[in-house]
């Protein structure tokens, strides 16, 4: 599954959001990608998220491959637009 979302979460900059976007990515099997500007990275990875540079009202590509990958992206951007 892939969706193309805009960030609207204010503190994706912060650390301790950044670390619970990881832990809700841990909690499925599915594989997460998070892809900005032409740069990939495993949504389960913390340097992976923090080097992506998230900031509000940034286009990004939520794509998750699995059992589980709709709902997967569908937390994701819950978390990552309220």
């Amino acid at each position: 599954m892939k969706k193309e979302i805009t960030v609207k979460a204010s503190s994706v900059l912060e650390a301790r959001p950044l670390a619970e976007l990881v832990a809700l990515a841990g909690k499925y099997k599915s594989s997460i990608r998070i892809t900005m500007d032409d740069r990939t990275v495993n949504a389960k990875s913390i340097m992976g998220i923090m080097g992506l540079g998230l900031d509000t009202g940034k286009q990004i590509v939520l794509e998750a491959e699995g059992d589980d990958a709709k709902e997967a992206v569908e937390a994701m951007e819950e978390f990552l637009t309220t």
